[in-house]
């Protein structure tokens, strides 16, 4: 129940140790014994652990969880957990937590130096996606996906894991090159949110060891620091007391039981063991304020923390608690929400809730990103939505609403539990085991939930929020741009502003909901008058009287999803550079008025306790919607897709409070060294077109017209004849059919034949670099990139990219394991038909000024391989094995048909395809990927950005 937060991003993405109580739970089957529902009443009955997991501990001290899940057919995921994070650390060693991380990766046993990484890649695990690691304050987590159908390999992957927990190598050689990929890894966070960062941690984390030990340590210490004091800290804390290993996948529960009491059973406990001491956040009575602004901040934000001690969660009673959190959280975050939609917005976003803070502590946070100048507005807000709750409570129909919508959710996470992938409850178990976190499985919390919800009144509700507010152990934290003619607030104003709220003024919460049915008359069903079937790949095409055609692709890959996606050529296309703005924003426009009779927040409300997704787009070329939606909702769903044809709503305060919110979100952003660098190498491929501008001006925004938006986005979808609706998952082809002829059949049609046009965007012709002087950070950002013309076709496509896999593979390799010079280089390709065939290639990193031309050149070097040998076999084995791992796995899975058919139509290519990729992965020869390279990779056409330091400038 809990938000695995620390306070929106506090500390740049590195995880704590407090992990969601209801939402991270396993999504087990269970049969719920009477005996179990009897348990529910006595409130210190312990909560039910998920009787579908097998859990032990062995004699050294090494905890497991086995859980046998279907999905993904023929995989595992595997973790090890190690209860150490950067608060074991010692002062020389301060980083070295997340350094041992990274040392699992370069050598064990089993696996010398970067065997685990080709080995892995060769069985077609992806590298940061299959196979990763995390280092936070308490705890270092490893993550690995492996085949379960082939033993060996199985086997290998255990044995990984056993490396991982006590047979790293550290060699001194593979250390050093370490020690530049840390580095660099460092270097990518530095910035105005870091410097801020560490303005604010040691008010946040007031006179504690979370103050001073970030995961990521100190460049100097991960310098120089010696061989031994690294392998000292593996020595004292990667120890069989201190680690779980968790298996969840589709294997024999009881095989796998024996391999892990027989691999980690061997692991011998240490002697004398150091103590792993839990370090207090502590108390304070006063309220600390922090006030922080950076010139190359981009937003401004407030935050009002209140910590709490832990809570512990153990038996009914407590987690009957968790949910009174989870709905004083949801209620106070709701109204919040509704703030954000009125004319006048105090902040752009807000957040309030009831989250996990450290090992010792949570707290309620609340915070806002509010525009320039806006920060005592901001605050007042979310001090007085506080106060209001606190002084009037809820709404007995906002805690009915919220309690439907809690088993709304729930109840379709029941519906999923033999759907359910199991990267997805394999972590309940790490968060068990470092953290208490309770993992009753889906059919026991939500047992738990329709026991327990209809006892919780509102008065309790009310007590549970006024709890969370306190006059000790607050922190203000106020963090912005520094520029001229703009003034942070002092700690006086701050002060002053937190005494007035009590004595503030205040009215009662009004719930503004609407009784009313969404869709008030029912349209006559049109006609189908032609069906098609493709039973090869199990595709029904209907075209309706209107000319509405409609892809119909039945799935059981999940059980309560349906998928929906539907275009039509046109878009903004089709307006001069006067009306672009406004037929830019035309859809958000309406995504935010509303539908029907119904605003956007009695909308909202309306469908709390329905699981129910639309969204209307515009694009340059192309108009259309998207969404999914529970089969239990689906004519609910196809009445909101209906309306936003026929009824969208126009909704002044609507607009103006979006366009408010828009003009706040760009303002600064410019001010971001990283966004303005995105922004220049935009314009510049672009060629300048007035089209392609990443942040839009003020002057720009002051161009979108509420009438022209609202008449663009009528004449877009005015005519539903040249739609193309598609769906996917889990329905009966000859039950849906009414429905869409009910909802899609009766669609407006006048017969019109329109296209996207071209609007004249062109790559600049040549080759040049371009330098880029922004920040004062000692940190640089590279973009090469190639374009051209390119032949539109299945084959060229799938060469392309099967290239770039390649050269990523080469890249990392070079770049990040060779010379340490990077954390993470990227490499992508963008073929397109519309409206001119081309293709994009990107490399990009971020790096040290000073190795920029040098890390260039490296990946030119690999550039020129690839031209003259082609890929390695090893190189192309791994591609073809991670592309026929990723078919496996896509195939079954509802997203990847949706986008293959979507593809497929739009660009008339054949929907049987989607079968025969496999055949185009086994004929991939190493002379296809050099025939690419060489064709795609062309000088002549070559590009390159830099962003240096402006220091640089300076002294060049």
């Amino acid at each position: 129940m809990k938000k695995n937060s620390l306070a929106w991003g506090l500390i740049l993405g590195v995880m704590l140790a407090s992990h969601p109580l209801l939402f991270a739970q396993s999504t087990a089957t269970l049969n719920i014994a009477a005996d179990t529902e009897q348990k529910v009443n006595p409130q210190d009955a312990e909560i039910p652990f998920d009787p579908e997991t097998r859990t032990g501990t062995l004699e050294n001290g090494l905890r497991y969880y086995i859980r046998k899940n279907a999905l993904p057919a023929n995989y595992a995921e595997l973790r090890l957990a190690v209860n150490a994070g950067a608060l074991q650390e010692t002062d020389a060693q301060q980083g070295l937590a997340h350094f041992v991380e990274h040392m699992c990766f370069n050598g064990t046993a089993n696996f010398p130096k970067s065997a685990l990484v080709d080995y892995l890649e060769s069985i077609g695990t992806k590298f940061g996606a299959h196979l990763n690691a995390y280092t936070s304050f308490d705890e270092t987590v490893y993550m690995l996906r492996v085949p379960t159908n082939d033993q060996a390999k199985f086997d290998k992957g255990m044995s990984i894991l056993e490396d991982w927990a006590h047979n790293v190598s550290f060699e001194g050689e593979e250390i050093d090159k370490e020690r530049g990929v840390v580095v660099e890894e460092w270097r990518t966070r530095l910035g105005a949110s870091n410097r801020m960062m560490q303005e604010t941690l040691p008010v946040t984390f007031y006179n504690s060891r979370y103050a001073n030990r970030l995961p990521i340590g100190k460049k100097e210490i991960l310098e120089t620091f010696e061989y031994e004091t690294l392998r000292q800290f593996y020595r004292d804390w990667y120890r069989p007391d201190l680690m779980a290993v968790v298996a969840v996948g589709d294997f024999d529960v009881d095989a796998v039981e024996k391999m892990i009491r027989e691999r980690f059973g061997r692991i011998a406990p240490v002697a004398n063991p150091r103590p792993r001491l839990l370090y207090e956040v502590p108390n304070h009575k006063e309220t600390l304020i922090a006030i922080v602004s950076d010139e190359e901040a981009s937003s401004n934000r407030v935050q009002i923390e209140y910590k709490h001690d832990v809570r512990e969660y153990k038996t009914i009673a407590d987690y009957r608690q968790s949910i009174l959190e989870n709905l004083a959280s949801q209620l106070i975050d709701q109204r919040l929400a509704e703030l954000t939609q009125s004319d006048n917005p105090p902040f752009t976003f807000a957040y309030s809730g009831y989250s996990g803070l450290s090992r010792t502590k949570d707290d309620y946070s609340s915070l806002a990103i509010v525009p320039e100048g806006g920060f005592i507005q901001g605050m007042e807000a979310l001090l007085t939505e506080n106060e209001r709750a606190i002084r009037f409570g809820f709404t007995a129909t906002e805690l009915e609403r919220a309690k439907k919508s809690l088993i709304a959710g729930l109840e379709q996470r029941e519906r999923e539990k033999d759907k359910t992938q199991s990267n997805r409850i394999v972590m309940s178990y790490v968060y068990n085991f470092l953290s208490g976190s309770p993992v009753p499985g889906i059919s026991n919390t939500l047992m738990l939930h329709r026991k327990l919800l209809p006892e919780i009144t509102l008065e309790e509700v009310n007590e549970e929020f006024r709890g969370f507010i306190t006059e000790e152990n607050r922190v203000v934290i106020l963090t912005g741009i520094k520029k001229d003619g703009v003034n942070m607030p002092t700690e006086a104003e701050v002060r002053e502003l937190i005494a007035s709220i009590p004595q503030k003024e205040l009215q009662p919460y009004e719930d503004e909901v609407m009784d009313a049915p969404l869709m008030a008359e029912i349209p006559q069903p049109g006609t189908i008058t032609e069906t098609k079937t493709i039973e090869s790949i199990g595709v029904t095409e209907l075209t309706f009287a209107n000319g509405v055609k409609v892809i119909l692709k039945p799935t059981d890959f999940q059980n309560d999803e349906i998928s929906m996606q539907a275009y039509s050529p046109g878009g903004t296309s089709l307006y001069p550079d006067a009306q672009f703005m406004s037929a830019s924003m035309a859809s958000a426009i309406i995504n935010q008025s509303g539908l029907g009779e119904f605003n956007n927040i009695q909308l909202e409300k309306y469908l709390s306790d329905k699981v129910v997704s639309v969204s209307p787009f515009i694009s340059e070329l192309t108009e259309g919607m998207s969404g999914s939606c529970s089969p239990k909702d689906l004519t609910i769903f196809m009445q909101m897709v209906n309306l936003y044809f026929t009824h969208p709503r126009k909704d002044e305060s609507a607009f103006t409070s979006l366009m408010t919110k828009t003009k706040g979100y760009y303002a600064n952003l410019l001010s971001s060294p990283e966004m303005y660098f995105r922004s220049e190498v935009l314009r510049i491929m672009s060629s300048d077109h007035f089209r392609r501008e990443l942040i839009a001006s003020a002057e720009k925004l002051d161009m979108v017209k509420l009438d022209d938006a609202f008449r663009i986005y009528q004449e877009r979808f005015a005519d539903a004849g040249d739609f193309t609706f598609f769906f996917v998952g889990n329905f009966d082809v000859e039950a849906i059919k009414p429905v869409l002829a009910t909802y899609l059949g009766s669609l407006p049609s006048s017969g019109r034949i329109e296209n996207w046009k071209d609007v004249g965007v062109k790559n600049p012709e040549g080759s040049f670099e371009k330098i880029v002087y922004k920040g004062r950070e000692p940190k640089s950002q590279v973009q090469m990139k190639w374009t051209g013309d390119f032949e539109w076709n299945g084959k060229n496509r799938y060469n392309l990219n099967a290239m770039v896999q390649v050269l990523r593979i080469m890249l990392r390799e070079s770049m990040r394991e060779d010379k340490g010079g990077v954390y993470g280089v990227g490499a992508g390709a963008s073929p397109s038909k519309e409206p001119k065939s081309e293709y994009d290639i990107t490399i990009s990193f971020t790096c040290s000024p000073d190795n920029a031309r040098d890390l260039m050149e490296t990946a030119l070097k690999d550039i020129e391989t690839l031209k003259k040998k082609g890929a390695s076999e090893k190189n192309l084995q791994k591609v073809k094995e991670t592309q026929r791992k990723d078919l496996e796995v896509g195939l079954k899975e509802n997203r990847y048909w949706m986008q293959g058919l979507v593809s497929a139509y739009r660009y008339e290519g054949d929907p049987e395809n989607i079968l025969k990729q496999t055949e185009a992965i086994d004929k991939l020869k190493s002379s296809d990927v050099k025939k690419a390279a060489k064709k795609y990779l062309n000088m002549d056409n070559y590009k390159s950005f830099l962003l240096m330091p402006e220091s640089s400038k300076t002294e060049r």
